[in-house]
């Protein structure tokens, strides 16, 4: 393995015994200590994510939901959702005249909002209590836990109580991203008073604290889930979102206390490799069927321009399924085998021209980038790829002043519209952007990964895992590596894409937009013999260590 030292790219980290790859300092920090202490990959993701709750409040915590690939050194991959629901009462008639209500009482005449919402709105606000499906954070790690995890949840928190308590310093990413969602949580008392005390987001460096979150650590640490769906906390939790017109119960919340599931996991073959995805009501299927349709490409064969042209197109025709079939399992229960069939794929792969951009696809999700990934492999071989959210920054903007809780918007992913896939229901779970990935070839792990970024997930999978298998990047330089997004009418490209790479997509039809902030984010642990090949996003602030 060889390096460009003036590339201006930063090295994959290379171990031979454990390593763990997030995207902030004290998380992987945090996880590396769990494993130093005899602690399972499990272990190190859970003591890692309870920090990054502290550190990164914007981007997940434990009102929001989580999804993690297990693979057991040498065993089968196993999915684990942990998703939220839906309350029992919420429907899409329930939930329409509730906004209409909402509306009338916002100073509008309530039948005249009850007639507009009625005829016109076919999505949930962020900032609603309707936005709020029971957070299934908490029942995932405590599944994980107590199925592969051996030491106490009280020493896998100690570190995010410390810094919930005493305080952190923030990093410059995070201030970043902080500062550009504030407007989320400006209108909320309770939100507004924790994370702009000043009135302002903080900037690198300014110290911040979570007080109550440590108390919530603490309880979950010595009760278990039942700290959180039941009891003090639930009510608490169930009476602040009752306030805001929602529609949930301490039943819906006790419910959810073991609403994690172990399922099996979606997976398709990529050049020899086995590439696996947790099934809907994730969007793991769109990253597959991206790379089905480029596996019949020469990928390392092509240029820059032909590249992102044909990940651009790949991706308008999957994330157009997408958007139609996938939902609740029990909403699309044959949909991976139809969208990954041999024949499907064959279908959509002749609708690409490679002179020519097709159509643009309008989505019919709302747009959002906040989410942590990690991985970790431990000493035994053991591995997890685990993503945990809130959807938007700083999710809904609601927080429950007694507990502390900031509650995600997974909820604005449903529909008001009757018959759709994704409608809400009673105790159902909407499509959901964040997915882990896992690679493995004859029954051994090969590869833990994940990619940030709300939509950009799917793709993202697609082009790193490309970049390493098809272009023989190492793990690193196919993180760091300029992206593109086919994104609701327009090509986004990061600025260190070429200009004249962009004047060529533009003559192919490609309405390109320059972003200013990044695209997305990534950490990944490639396992080859005894070499672990890790890497971390040098768009966010982490790092992958080991020893």
């Amino acid at each position: 393995m060889t390096f460009d030292f003036f590339s201006g790219c930063r090295p994959s980290t290379l171990t031979g015994g454990a390593m763990v790859a997030t995207s902030h300092p004290l998380a992987t920090a945090a996880g590396l200590e769990a494993l130093s202490a005899g602690g399972t990959a499990v272990d190190a993701a859970i003591a890692a994510v309870a920090v990054q709750a502290v550190v990164d409040p914007l981007m997940t915590g434990i009102g929001g939901d989580c999804f993690a690939l297990y693979a057991p050194a040498g065993g089968a991959v196993r999915a684990l959702n942990g998703s939220g629901r839906a309350p029992a009462a919420a429907t899409v008639e329930a939930v329409t005249a509730a906004l209409a209500t909402q509306a009338g009482e916002d100073g509008s005449n309530a039948a005249a909002g009850a007639a507009g919402i009625s005829a016109g709105l076919t999505e949930i606000p962020q900032n609603s209590a309707h936005a709020v499906t029971v957070p299934g954070a908490i029942s995932a790690w405590c599944r994980l836990h107590a199925d592969h995890g051996t030491l106490p949840l009280s020493q896998l928190f100690a570190r995010a109580i410390r810094y919930a308590e005493e305080g952190y310093r923030v990093t410059p990413r995070v201030a970043m991203d902080w500062a550009a969602a504030q407007a989320t949580v400006a209108g909320d008392a309770g939100a507004a008073a924790l994370f702009l005390p000043e009135g302002r987001a903080p900037v690198a460096g300014e110290l911040r604290a979570q007080p109550l979150l440590a108390a919530r650590y603490r309880e979950i640490a010595e009760r278990g889930p039942q700290a959180f769906y039941r009891g003090p906390a639930a009510e608490s939790m169930v009476g602040y979102l009752q306030s805001l017109g929602g529609l949930h119960t301490l039943e819906d919340f006790a419910e959810a206390m073991d609403g994690a599931d172990w399922v099996t996991p979606v997976s398709a073959t990529y050049r020899g490799y086995e590439v696996h995805e947790c099934p809907p009501n994730g969007q793991g299927l769109a990253a597959l069927l991206i790379l089905k349709i480029l596996e019949g490409f020469d990928m390392a064969a092509l240029d820059e321009v032909d590249r992102i042209h044909l990940q651009a197109e790949a991706t308008k025709l999957a994330y157009h399924h997408r958007d139609a079939l996938i939902a609740d399992p029990a909403a699309c229960p044959d949909v991976a085998e139809r969208l990954l069939s041999e024949e499907v794929v064959a279908t959509l792969r002749a609708r690409i021209d490679m002179s020519r951009a097709r159509p643009p696809v309008l989505w019919d999700e709302p747009e959002h980038k906040d989410t942590i990934y990690l991985c970790v492999v431990d000493e035994a071989g053991n591995a997890i790829s685990f993503i945990n959210s809130i959807f938007h920054g700083f999710g809904s903007g609601r927080l429950d002043p007694a507990t502390g809780v900031l509650f995600h918007s997974r909820g604005a992913s449903f529909r008001l519209i009757e018959g759709h896939p994704n409608a809400i229901g009673p105790r159902k779970r909407p499509m959901h952007t964040i997915i882990p990935g896992m690679v493995t070839q004859g029954g051994r792990v090969v590869m833990p990964f994940g990619v940030m970024g709300g939509h950009y997930q799917a793709a993202g999978h697609a082009a790193f895992l490309s970049g390493v298998i098809d272009r023989g990047l190492t793990v690193q330089a196919a993180i760091d590596a300029p992206r593109s997004f086919a994104f609701n009418g327009v090509l986004e490209v990061e600025p260190t894409i070429p200009a004249a790479t962009r004047d060529a997509l533009a003559a192919r039809g490609h309405v390109l937009k320059v972003v200013t902030s990044p695209i997305g984010g990534a950490q990944a642990i490639r396992i080859a013999g005894g070499l672990l090949e890790g890497g971390s996003d040098s768009r966010k602030d982490g790092m992958a260590l080991g020893y």
